[in-house]
């Protein structure tokens, strides 16, 4: 009887250390660094840091986006890791494909965090603000070009809970059908809730 409860014993051990390895290597496989950007995101004077990494060793090329937060004693303190906001680059759906858009950029400007993506040749600008260790998304913009002489632009201000649309011809800053409504914001969306086809919802 006591041999066979060491055996059981011994089995959940086994267990357990598979399963703490499987997930110490998914949390390391995110090994290939994509782009690193540094700026004063919490107003302390200090840089923090923005990372985007790729798991080589998934087939659908995954990316975590990690934000890192200087603190009192100027270590960096990591405050969101996010395998969503970024679409892979060869999705399941696309069957083996390339998602056939470029990895987004993130950069920090006046205090509040950027982040640009090109999707499907609609180019927008994503900013959030630094709030309790949490970023809010605030506002948004996009532009998308008619392939003529033409581009169809969006600014949408989630505080303000407009949202304006409006027509531009190339060289001119005249401003076409503006067009204005208010959307229901019941609160600011934080970025580590936010996957990319969030993003595009809006």
């Amino acid at each position: 009887m006591k041999k066979l409860s060491l055996y059981i014993v011994l089995l959940l051990l086994l267990a357990a250390t598979k399963v703490y390895s499987q997930k110490t290597d998914i949390k390391d496989n995110y090994t290939s660094q994509v782009q690193k950007e540094e700026g004063d995101l919490n107003h302390d004077k200090q840089n923090d840091k923005v990372m985007v990494e790729m798991d080589l060793k998934d087939e659908t090329r995954p990316l975590r986006l990690q934000i890192f937060l200087s603190q009192p004693d100027k270590k960096l303190q990591m405050v969101v890791s996010s395998t969503k906001i970024i679409e892979s680059q060869y999705p399941t759906d696309k069957k083996g494909e390339h998602n056939g858009n470029p990895i987004p950029d993130f950069f920090i400007e006046d205090g509040n965090l950027k982040m640009l993506t090109d999707i499907n040749n609609r180019k927008s600008n994503y900013e959030f603000r630094l709030k309790q260790n949490n970023f809010e998304l605030l506002k948004i913009s996009r532009v998308l070009w008619d392939g003529k002489n033409k581009t169809f632009e969006t600014e949408i201000d989630l505080i303000a809970k407009t949202k304006i649309e409006f027509e531009q011809e190339l060289g001119s800053d005249e401003i076409l059908n503006k067009r204005t409504t208010k959307i229901k914001v019941s609160s600011l969306p934080k970025i580590q809730d936010l996957s990319f086809s969030d993003l595009e919802q809006y």
